[in-house]
């Protein structure tokens, strides 16, 4: 029996154009609407899942991928919490920059560590996150470049809390 399904956000339109996302806020292509449908309809085949809630970052990316792959399920009316505790990770610096083109500037060594390595920081933007989606937390916690790592760290305490 399932008993909780992770879904990643359809593809947005800095995927398809190969930029670097973390914490910018981009919309999702007709695309990934469409992967969202689809991930909705593969959980309402799911046998025995029936899920009490839907828990989703704040990026509007991984809002409407939720919201599409939960009326495809048919779960439309289950609540929904957000948390920037589960934003995507913080590509810092990278932020916006064609990913070829970060591989030309830092070598492709050092764009692979900060992609893949776990503990490895890619360069902090300059300055913090000013989002109003932001507000309420406080500017310590927020990041301006992490590392899977952090980023597994920020995650932890919402999912022990509120998931598990």
């Amino acid at each position: 029996m399932a008993k909780l399904a992770l879904l990643r956000h359809g593809e947005s339109q800095a995927n398809a154009a190969n930029v670097y996302t973390g914490w910018n806020d981009v919309p999702l292509t007709d695309k990934g609407r469409r992967q969202a449908w689809a991930a909705g309809e593969k959980l309402k085949e799911v046998r025995d899942f029936h899920p009490t809630m839907i828990h989703t970052s704040l990026l509007s990316r991984a809002i409407e991928t939720a919201n599409i792959a939960a009326e495809a399920a048919g779960f439309l009316y289950l609540p929904v919490a957000k948390t920037w505790r589960l934003n995507e990770r913080h590509y810092g610096a990278l932020r916006g920059l064609d990913k070829d083109v970060s591989r030309k500037i830092f070598g492709k060594e050092q764009v692979l560590e900060w992609r893949r390595g776990f503990d490895a920081v890619p360069p902090a933007q300059g300055s913090p996150t000013i989002d109003r989606r932001y507000w309420g937390v406080d500017p310590q916690l927020l990041p301006r470049a992490e590392s899977l790592h952090q980023s597994q760290l920020r995650l932890l305490p919402y999912y022990e809390d509120e998931v598990a």
